[in-house]
């Protein structure tokens, strides 16, 4: 489904991304860990195609399809979305206001299945808030969840959707994801999580470890992240080296 090939990218004056390389088959969940700064983030912009973050070399390929000039919206409409960690506050337009934008422009879900699903949520509350407003941090990743349901997208990124909120909002953000995923055989997803608290509710297929804008491990998810936690990022990626944590799936796969 996407293909990312020797990703180089960043600002004018810095390479934040150094020759990324990342394979995501239909119906894969993947989960990207890596200490702050390392560059998950800007893999996201990149791959959404934000104009923050200027490719230098390397390609994109979504679907078999060369995205690698294309935009935003017209990534969005071949079926990319994502729920960012920090979204903006929009003053003056309610969240169902956009909901319905997003219904209007996308045609996948019709309105009475986003209140259901902001029901699931518990947040059917915030649709005639204006559009994070005053949101709490849970309210806040299930204010995006609810706008990533109405685009319905065929890959599915969320930036960090278990941190800064509860335990009882990580199992309702994992439920969440799991019924956009079901809702389409082949459906994929990335996450980028700093805790790995969100693999408590999802069965994740692989997992990356990002360092230094680059991907420098990969393996079980289940292996990679208790290492982490046993021995830190450095520790981890020595382990990785020798072999001792990977249980690879052949998420390195090209295709």
């Amino acid at each position: 489904m996407l293909k990312v090939a020797y990703l180089h990218a960043g600002t004018d004056e810095v390479e934040i991304l150094k020759g990324v390389n990342l394979y995501v088959r239909e119906g894969e969940i993947h989960v990207i860990f890596g200490p702050n700064g390392s560059g998950k983030s800007t893999l996201f912009h990149v791959i959404i195609g934000s104009r923050k973050y200027t490719i230098k070399k390397g390609r994109i390929f979504f679907k078999g399809e060369d995205v690698t000039e294309l935009g935003i919206n017209e990534r969005s409409r071949l079926g990319i979305g994502i729920a960012f960690q920090k979204p903006p506050t929009v003053k003056g337009l309610r969240l169902i206001d956009l909901v319905r934008l997003l219904l209007s422009k996308y045609k996948r879900v019709s309105e009475d299945e986003v209140l259901k699903f902001s029901e699931m949520l518990g947040v059917e509350h915030l649709l005639e808030r204006e559009v994070n407003r005053g949101f709490s941090g849970g309210e806040l990743k299930k204010g995006e969840l609810i706008q990533l349901f109405a685009q319905d997208p065929d890959l599915i990124m969320l930036d960090e959707p278990d941190s800064g909120v509860d335990m009882e909002s990580v199992e309702v953000i994992g439920r969440a994801i799991e019924i956009m995923l079901r809702r389409k055989d082949g459906r994929s997803a990335i996450i980028v999580t700093h805790t790995g608290e969100i693999l408590d509710h999802l069965n994740a297929d692989v997992a990356h470890m990002m360092i230094d804008g680059r991907i420098v491990c990969m393996g079980e998810p289940d292996e990679i992240l208790d290492s982490i936690r046993r021995w830190g990022y450095s520790g981890c990626l020595e382990r990785c080296m020798r072999g001792e944590t990977l249980g690879n799936k052949g998420g390195d796969k090209k295709g």
